[in-house]
C-alpha cells in the first residue's frame, strides 16, 4: 500500500508541538495545529469586551505558542513564509478536521491519563488507516493504546522527536503491542527521506534508546565529578569538542536544556529500571537536589551550573554551592592530541593519559562500554542503533561502539575490568568467533557484527547515501595536502576539501582544477562536496594577510586571479559541476556555489558573502556574480536600480541565510536550477544523481557571458549618496563607507557614462582591482588580524 502524507494534525502546541508543526511545514506538508480552549479571559481580552466564546480567545493558546516558536532563536522554520502552511485551531471546535489528516501526532502534556483521554477523542473523528503517533520521551507506549479499536492499535506507535525538532536528527520510533510492520517501515523511511532524520526503531523500554544512554552518561558524570575532584569547567573541557561532542559539553548543555528536564527523565529511570545494574547512578546526587530546591535550573531561571552577572560568566563550585570566577582548565593529556585532527583518532591517546584527564577517560569509557553492551538486546537488538541514537540525538561525532572500536575492543575490555566491570557475554562471543571489531568497512559500505549469525552484516539503508569515510582510501584518484578526489562510480568524481575548517587556499584551488581536468578527460561529471562539520568558511585569509603585510601585491594579485579563474572554470567546464554546500558556506565557499552548474544544498546551509567583515569585498567572482544576477533580472523588472540595490545590500550587509531556503530570497540560490535536500547524509548521492542526469542529457559547456548590463554612473551616484548619508547618520564607519563604495564601483560596472553591456571578465578585473586596493588599507589589515586572532569581526 502506498502512503502519501499531504496533511498532518498536531495535537498540542507547546514548544515540542509547535516545533514539530514547523518542521512538517518546512518540508512542504500542510499542518493543522490544535490546542485546548482557555478557561478564563486575560485582562487585555476583558478590556476589549471579548468573551470565552470569541474565536480569537478560543484559539489564543495555540496562536500564542506558535507565535512564540516562530520568534524563537534558532528558528524552527526554514523560511518564515512556510508558516502559512500551518492552520491553527482548538480541540473543542476543530477536532473533527483531523478526519482530513494522513498522520495525527499527539504532543500533549506527559501524563498517561490525559493522553488516553485525547486518544479517545481522536478515535471519534480519525478516518481508518490514518497514522496516529504519540511524541513522548518516556511514557510506555503499550499503556497508551489500551482500549482503542483494532485499526487504531495497528496504526499507532510512539514517534519521539528530539527538541528542537528542526535541528536534532534523532527520530525514535517505538512500536506498540499491535503496530503493523507496514507502519514501522513507512515511518522509518519517511523519517529518513522526508524529515531528514536518523530513524531508529527502539523497544518500548524506559526512556527508549537516546535518553536511556544519554542520561546514564550525564548522571555518571554527576557522580564522578566529586569523586575525581574535578571542577565543572574541567568536565566541560574534557567532554566537549576534544572528544567530538558539542561545544556546550556537559554542564553547559544541562543549563540550556534545563536541569528540571534532566531530573524528570532521571527520576523516571530510577523508578522504571529497578533491575538495571547502574540503578543507583540514576539517583540524584545531593548537589543536584539542592540546585532543584533553589530553582537553579539553568538558562530558564538565569542560573544553573553557570550564572551570568553583568558581562561575566560565573561557575558553580559544587562543594560550597557558591558562584565563583571561572577557573581555566588545562590537562597535559589534551595537549598531546592537539595535532590530531579527528576526534576518533584521539581516543587511543586520551585513555593512556597519566594525569587526571587520563584517569577520567578510562573510568568514563569503561563505565559507558559496559553499560551500552548490557543494553543489547534489552533496548535494541542491534548495537549500531545505540551509536545512531547518540550521534543524532546528542550531537556526538562518534557513538560508544565506534569509540570502543577506535580504542580497540580488547583494550576496552581491559579498561572495563580495571574498573570492576565485566563485558557482556555477546562481546566475548564476538571476539571468540574471530570478529575483532564491532564495525568493518567493505566495498564502500559499513558492516556491523550481528549477534544472531555471529558474522558481519551490512548496516541497512546505506544504499541511499554515499559516505566519504567509507571510500576515502579505496576510491581515491588523486590528493594533495588540502583536497582529495574520489571516484563515485558511473563516471562521476567527487572533490573533498581536507584543509582546516575547509578553507580555500592554493592546495584546494589546485584540487578543483585537477578534478575538472580529470573529469573532462576521462569522466562525465564532478561533485564538489564534503561531509565535514561545515562546507567551507571561505578563503584562507591568513595567506591573504601575510601577502598584504609583506606588501607582496603582485603575488596577491596572482592569488586572487587564480581564485577567480578557478571559479570561472567551475562555471565554464566541459562537464557538469555540482556543488553540495552544507553548514557554514561563507565567502569563497558561497562564491563557488554561485558558479556551479547546479547547487544541491543541505537544508541546514548557512550561506553568504561575508567579506565585509574582514574589510574587503568578495574577490573570487562574488561581486561580479551579484551584478550579473541583477542584470538578468533587469529584463523582468522595470526598476533596475531597485533590483541592483537589493543585490548590493545582500553583500554590503554580509547577509547569511539561516537555511538553504532563505538563500533563494538572497539571490544566492536560484529557483528552477538549484535544489535542497533535507537529509544531509543523502546529499552527495543526490548531487551525483544530478551530475549524471545532466551528463546523460548531453551537457554542453556554456558560452562565456558578454551581455551583462551595468548601469554605470546612474547606479554609482545612487550608491555613493546612500553611503554618505549612512556615514553621516553614524550607521557605518568611514572604513565601512570606503568598502561599500568599492563594491558600488564594481556592481555599477565603474563610472561608465551610460548603461552598457560588458563581459564577465571586465567585471572580474575591476573586482580584483578593488579587492587589492582594500588590502593596502591599514584598517582592512586590522580587521583581518582581528578575525584571525579573535574569530569575530572588528568594526573600526
Amino acid at each position: 500500500m502506498k502512503r502519501l502524507i499531504k496533511k498532518v494534525a498536531v495535537i498540542g502546541s507547546g514548544i515540542m508541538g509547535s516545533g514539530i508543526a514547523c518542521h512538517f511545514a518546512n518540508i512542504g506538508v500542510e499542518v493543522l495545529l490544535l490546542d485546548i480552549v482557555p478557561r478564563e479571559l486575560t485582562e487585555a481580552e476583558q478590556k476589549k469586551g471579548l468573551t470565552l466564546e470569541s474565536k480569537v480567545v478560543r484559539n489564543r493558546i495555540v496562536n500564542e505558542h506558535l507565535a512564540n516558536a516562530l520568534k524563537s532563536k534558532p528558528s524552527p522554520i526554514y523560511n518564515i513564509k512556510f508558516a502559512d502552511r500551518i492552520t491553527t485551531g482548538n480541540t473543542t471546535d476543530d477536532l473533527s478536521k483531523i478526519a482530513e489528516a494522513d498522520w495525527i501526532i499527539e504532543v500533549v502534556v506527559e501524563r498517561l491519563d490525559i493522553k488516553k483521554q485525547v486518544f479517545e477523542q481522536i478515535e471519534k473523528y480519525r478516518k481508518p488507516g490514518t497514522l496516529i503517533t504519540s511524541n513522548t520521551s518516556g511514557i510506555p507506549i503499550h499503556f497508551m493504546s489500551e482500549g482503542r479499536s483494532e485499526d487504531f492499535q495497528k496504526h499507532f506507535c510512539g514517534t519521539h522527536f528530539f527538541n528542537p525538532a528542526r535541528y536534532l536528527k534523532l527520530f525514535e520510533i517505538i512500536p506498540g503491542p499491535k503496530t503493523s510492520t507496514e507502519v514501522l517501515d513507512f515511518l522509518n523511511n519517511y523519517g529518513e527521506q522526508f524529515l531528514g532524520k536518523t530513524s531508529v526503531i527502539a523497544k518500548d523500554t524506559p526512556a527508549f534508546i537516546g535518553n536511556r544512554i544519554g542520561i546514564f552518561g550525564i548522571m555518571s558524570l554527576f557522580h564522578q565529578v566529586k569523586e575525581l575532584g574535578l571542577t565543572i569547567e574541567e568536565v566541560d573541557k574534557l567532554t566537549g569538542p576534544v572528544i567530538g561532542r558539542p561545544k556546550s559539553a556537559t554542564f553547559r548543555t544541562v543549563d540550556v536544556v534545563g536541569l528540571d528536564t534532566l531530573v524528570h527523565v532521571a527520576n523516571g529511570l530510577y523508578e522504571g529500571v529497578p533491575n538495571d545494574e547502574a540503578h543507583e547512578l540514576f539517583k540524584l546526587p545531593e548537589f543536584i537536589s539542592k540546585m532543584m530546591e533553589n530553582k537553579w535550573l539553568g538558562s530558564k531561571t538565569g542560573q544553573g551550573f553557570y550564572k551570568k552577572v553583568d558581562k561575566d560568566i560565573l561557575s558553580l563550585d559544587l562543594d560550597t554551592l557558591e558562584y565563583r570566577a571561572p577557573k581555566k582548565a588545562s590537562f597535559a593529556t589534551l595537549e598531546l592530541t592537539k595535532t590530531i585532527d579527528k576526534p576518533i583518532d584521539r581516543f587511543k591517546v586520551l585513555v593512556k593519559g597519566t594525569d587526571k584527564a587520563g584517569e577520567f577517560y578510562r573510568k568514563n569509557f569503561a563505565g559507558m562500554f559496559a553499560y551500552v553492551a548490557n543494553r543489547v538486546p534489552e533496548i535494541t537488538e542491534d548495537f549500531y542503533k545505540i551509536d545512531d541514537a547518540m550521534k543524532a540525538g546528542f550531537g556526538w561525532e562518534n557513538g560508544p561502539f565506534e569509540i570502543w572500536d577506535a580504542i580497540g575492543v580488547e583494550k576496552g575490555i581491559e579498561l572495563m575490568k580495571a574498573e570492576g566491570h565485566e563485558p557482556a557475554a555477546w562481546v566475548t562471543e564476538m571476539l571468540a568467533s574471530g570478529n575483532k571489531s564491532f564495525y568493518t568497512i567493505k566495498d564502500g559500505a559499513t558492516y556491523f557484527y550481528d549477534r544472531a549469525s555471529k558474522s558481519q552484516k551490512k548496516v541497512p539503508g546505506q544504499d541511499a547515501f554515499i559516505l566519504l569515510n567509507n571510500i576515502r582510501e579505496s576510491k581515491k584518484v588523486w590528493s594533495n595536502s588540502g583536497a582529495v578526489i574520489h571516484d563515485l562510480g558511473d563516471g562521476i568524481l567527487n572533490l573533498e576539501f581536507q584543509s582546516k575548517m575547509n578553507t580555500i587556499g592554493g592546495d584546494v584551488l589546485q584540487g578543483i582544477n585537477k578534478a575538472i581536468d580529470l573529469a573532462e578527460k576521462e569522466y562525465n561529471g564532478l561533485v564538489i562536496g564534503n561531509q565535514g562539520a561545515n562546507f567551507s568558511v571561505g578563503a584562507n585569509i591568513g595567506m591573504i594577510f601575510m601577502m598584504a603585510v609583506e606588501q607582496e601585491y603582485d603575488e596577491l594579485n596572482m592569488a586572487i586571479k587564480l581564485f577567480q579563474d578557478t571559479m570561472m572554470r567551475v562555471r565554464y567546464s566541459g562537464v557538469p559541476v555540482i556543488v553540495a554546500p552544507h553548514g557554514m558556506t561563507l565567502g569563497g565557499g558561497c562564491e563557488m556555489s554561485m558558479h556551479a552548474d547546479k547547487v544541491v544544498a543541505a537544508a541546514e546551509t548557512y550561506i553568504g558573502l561575508v567579506e565585509f567583515g574582514v574589510g574587503v569585498i568578495p574577490g573570487g567572482g562574488g561581486s561580479k556574480e551579484m551584478a550579473l544576477r541583477a542584470s538578468d533580472l533587469f529584463r523582468k523588472n522595470d526598476v533596475e536600480l531597485n533590483v541592483l540595490q537589493e543585490y548590493f545590500l545582500t553583500v554590503a550587509m554580509a547577509k547569511v541565510s539561516t537555511s538553504a531556503y532563505e538563500a533563494y530570497d538572497l539571490g544566492i540560490l536560484q529557483h528552477g536550477k538549484d535544489v535542497v535536500v533535507v537529509n544531509k547524509d543523502r546529499q552527495i548521492a543526490e548531487a551525483k544523481k544530478h551530475a549524471l542526469i545532466m551528463a546523460e542529457a548531453g551537457y554542453t559547456q556554456p558560452v562565456r557571458r558578454k551581455d551583462v548590463k551595468v548601469l554605470g554612473k546612474q547606479a554609482l551616484g545612487m550608491f555613493l549618496v546612500g553611503t554618505d548619508s549612512m556615514e553621516a547618520g553614524h550607521y557605518i564607519s568611514e572604513h565601512d563607507k570606503k568598502i561599500a563604495n568599492k563594491l558600488a564601483y564594481v556592481m555599477a560596472g565603474g563610472d561608465l557614462s551610460e548603461p552598457t553591456l560588458v563581459t564577465e571578465q571586465y567585471l572580474l578585473d575591476i573586482e580584483r582591482e578593488a579587492f587589492l586596493s582594500l588590502c593596502t588599507e591599514r584598517k582592512t589589515l586590522e580587521r583581518i588580524q582581528y578575525m584571525l586572532t579573535k574569530g569575530k569581526p572588528l568594526r573600526n
